[in-house]
C-alpha cells in the first residue's frame, strides 16, 4: 500500500508534506516508505511578478493540486490552510489538520514597525500586511515581494527592499527560527488560518478520509474553520485586507478576534466575540464588523 501526498515543490511545502507523513506514519504503523509525495507544480509558483489577486487569487495555489486529487492521482493533498480559498468544491472535503504553530508575523529587517528608518521599504505581496503596515507607519513604502521564503529573503539581501513579513510558522519549519523579530498579535493580528497545515481528500473517498482524519488536531481545526466562516460571512478576497485569530479559552469557550481594513489603512474595524464551541461564531462576528466598518472598509467586502 502506498498512500500519495499532493504537495506543492517550495521547500516549505515539502517539509510540511513530511509532517504529514510522519503523523500518518505514526497513526497508522506505516514505514516511511508507505507514504509517497507527489511534487505538483502550480501557477502560484510559476508567476512571481505579480500579485495573487491580479492573476487569480488563492485558487493559484490550489487549482493543479485539486485537479490531481479529482483525478486519481493522489490520495490526499496537503495545504498551508491561509492559502485556502474559503469555498472549495463540493467534491472535495478537509480531513485533517495538524496542530497549530506559531500564528503570529515575523518582520525581517529591523526591530519592530515601529524601528523601521521613516521611508523605509518594505516589500509584501499581502493587502493585510500592507494595510497594517500602512495604518502604524503611513510613512512606509510597501512594495511588492512574492516567492517562497529563500526567494524574498533573497530580494532582501540584494537590497530590493528594507524589511519584509514572513509568518513565523514557515520560518521555524524551515529550521530559521532565530530569524526575524516575532511581532505581538495586539499589533499586528495574523491572517486567517495563519500557521495551519491542512489535508484534503476527495469527498466521495471514505477509506482516505478515514486515514487522515486520524491525524486531525480537533481545536486547530475549529479555529480555523471559524477563521474561514468569518470569511465565507464577509465574501472576502485576495483584495481584502482581513486579519482574524481564534482561540480556545481554558474554559471551553472561543473567541474570535478580527479587524478590517481599506487598502491603506487609513480606515478599520476591529471587533471580538466569544462563545461556545460554535464554528459559527465567524458568522456572527463578520455581521457586526459589517455594520460597524467605514465605507471604504466595507465595499472590500460583503457590504
Amino acid at each position: 500500500m502506498t498512500f500519495r501526498l499532493g504537495t506543492r515543490g517550495s521547500p516549505l511545502a515539502r517539509v510540511q508534506t513530511a509532517m504529514v507523513r510522519d503523523a500518518l506514519c505514526a497513526a497508522h504503523g506505516w514505514s516511511a516508505e508507505q507514504v509517497a509525495p507527489v511534487v505538483i507544480r502550480t501557477t502560484g509558483d510559476r508567476v512571481q511578478d505579480r500579485a495573487l489577486a491580479e492573476i487569480g487569487g488563492k485558487a493559484l495555489w490550489t487549482r493543479e493540486l485539486d485537479r490531481a486529487l479529482l483525478a486519481g492521482e493522489v490520495d490526499a493533498c496537503v495545504h498551508s490552510m491561509k492559502d485556502v480559498e474559503t469555498i472549495r468544491p463540493d467534491d472535495i472535503a478537509i480531513a485533517a489538520m495538524l496542530p497549530r504553530a506559531d500564528v503570529r508575523d515575523r518582520l525581517v529587517g529591523a526591530d519592530s514597525v515601529d524601528a523601521l528608518p521613516r521611508r523605509a521599504v518594505v516589500g509584501t505581496s499581502s493587502p493585510r500586511r500592507r494595510a497594517q503596515l500602512l495604518r502604524r507607519r503611513p510613512d512606509l513604502r510597501i512594495i511588492l515581494f512574492r516567492g517562497n521564503v529563500d526567494t524574498r529573503l533573497a530580494k532582501l539581501a540584494a537590497g530590493e527592499a528594507d524589511a519584509t513579513l514572513l509568518a513565523a510558522a514557515g520560518l521555524d519549519r524551515l529550521g530559521r527560527s532565530d530569524m526575524g523579530v516575532p511581532i505581538p498579535c495586539d499589533v499586528m493580528l495574523p491572517a486567517p488560518a495563519q500557521g495551519a497545515i491542512g489535508i484534503e481528500v476527495r469527498a466521495d473517498d471514505a477509506e482516505a478520509f478515514r486515514r487522515v482524519s486520524a491525524i486531525d488536531d480537533g481545536g486547530t481545526s475549529l479555529c480555523v474553520h471559524t477563521e474561514r466562516g468569518l470569511l465565507a460571512a464577509l465574501a472576502a478576497d485576495c483584495h481584502s485586507p482581513v486579519a482574524a485569530l481564534a482561540r480556545v479559552d481554558g474554559h471551553g469557550g472561543l473567541r474570535l478576534d478580527a479587524e478590517l481594513l481599506d487598502e491603506d489603512g487609513t480606515a478599520h474595524v476591529i471587533g471580538a466575540a466569544t462563545g461556545g464551541i460554535d464554528e459559527r461564531l465567524g458568522t456572527a462576528l463578520a455581521a457586526d464588523l459589517l455594520a460597524r466598518a467605514p465605507s471604504a472598509v466595507r465595499r472590500l467586502f460583503g457590504g
